[in-house]
Formats: C-alpha cells, structure tokens, sequence
C-alpha cells in the first residue's frame, strides 16, 4: 500500500504506510536514520490512518529529530571501506567488476566484488550477506566464551541484520545479534552479551537481572548508553536509506 498524498505535508519526507496481514492494530515505528513507517491492517480506510498520524504527530517529530541527532553522516555508496570496530578490523572494498552473480571474498585487509553489478542495490545486498557471514563468525566464538566466563547457558546464537533491536533471548535460550554490532565497539559488544546471556536466568528486566548483569559487567549503565547511540556507528548503506 502506497500512502495517498492527502496524508502528508511537504515536511513528511520519508514518511510511508505498509499494510500487513498480521497487524491487528495501527503501529507507528521511527527508524534510527528518521524515516517514518506505519504499519497498518488489511484495508485501513485513509482517513482512519490520518487521524492515527495527526494523534501522534508530535511523538513522532520528537522522535525524528533524536534519530537526526544520532544518525550516521552520509557517505558515498558503493563505501570505499568498511571499518568493523567490533573486533578492530578495516577491509578495503574494491569492485573487480566481471560476469555472473556478484561474489563477495576477501584478500588481506580487501573485501573483493567480482561479478555483475547491475546497480546499488545488487551491491547493498552482497555487503550485507557479507555483513552477516562476518558476524556469526566473529560473534560465536566471543558469546561462548562469555557464556563459559560467568556460567550462563543458551541453546543457539542467531544473527539477523534489525533496524531497531540489538539482541533478544527466546524463552527456549536462543540468543539473537544484530550483525550491525560489529560497527560498535568491543566492551559495548561484550555487555549487550551479558545483558542477552542474563536474560537465560531473568526473562524480564526486574531487579534481581540488572543485579546479575551488574555482577558480571560493573559498568552496565555508561556501557547501555552508548549502545542506546550507537546508531550512529551504522553506515546507511546496510539498510538501504540515508537520513531525511
């Protein structure tokens, strides 16, 4: 569903309607780079949507002006490197060019794109499945060391590419990354670890689990500050939209 013109002002750059068939209600979501997407239910009359908009106006501009004041600064696209500061990584991307599917492999300190490259977005989506591929391999090996460090349990570690969530735990212990972690730094890396490993004991944010993320990471409190900013460390290429 495309959002009919009478919805918006000049002002509402970035601004769009998605009907879904699993919405059971109309929800409003603002992205970290600004942009401004409301979910809507099958068939949702335009005028119930504009009165849902004018409601929450002002939530929503405050809301996109603290995504303004986080956001990543532009840069060109495709980038020129790709700096990982997650596990202190740097890869240079050079496009090979060539025939076929486009491959993404690695070289030293090189990130190679060889293949057909019929425009950006073909391009976006190889950096992100590169993006993914790096992360688990990173990722991995440094929850199970923290699960081993401070005696957590969990079943399985997934990775996903999310635009509003850094990590989740399952109520059957799965643990889920954001591979946009990568572009954070390591002790933010480390704590969003223990914060997700907690969560196997408390599935809540109650006392006694701040309590147990306190006793394995003293420094929880600035270290979920920055993680609350870190947005701003995610190039806008690996979703695909530059602030408004």
């Amino acid at each position: 569903m495309h959002a009919q013109l009478s919805l918006w002002s000049e002002q509402d750059v970035g601004w769009s309607v998605r009907e879904s068939r699993r919405a059971r209600r109309m929800v409003v979501r603002v992205f970290h780079t600004g942009r401004v997407e409301v979910v809507v239910p099958l068939r949702t009359p335009p005028r119930l949507i504009e009165g849902f908009l004018d409601r929450h106006r002002q939530w929503i501009e405050r809301k996109r002006a603290e995504a303004r004041r986080t956001a990543a600064p532009p840069e060109p696209f495709p980038p020129v490197a790709v700096a990982l500061s997650a596990c202190a990584e740097h890869w240079r991307i050079h496009l090979a060019g060539g025939s076929g599917p486009l491959r993404t492999r690695t070289r030293a300190d090189l990130l190679v794109l060889s293949g057909e490259a019929a425009g950006g977005a073909a391009i976006r989506m190889a950096l992100r499945a590169w993006l993914l591929e790096r992360a688990r391999s990173v990722f991995t090996p440094l929850l199970e060391a923290r699960a081993r460090e401070f005696g957590f349990h969990y079943e399985r570690m997934v990775v996903r590419c999310q635009r509003t969530r850094w990590g989740s735990c399952s109520a059957r212990g799965t643990i889920s990354l954001n591979a946009c972690l990568l572009f954070l730094p390591p002790d933010v890396v480390r704590y969003l670890m223990i914060h997700e490993l907690a969560h196997t004991q408390h599935m809540n944010h109650s006392r006694r689990f701040w309590q147990c993320v306190e006793r394995c990471c003293p420094e929880y409190r600035r270290l979920d500050r920055v993680l609350i900013q870190g947005w701003r460390h995610v190039p806008a290429w690996v979703f695909g939209e530059a602030a408004p």
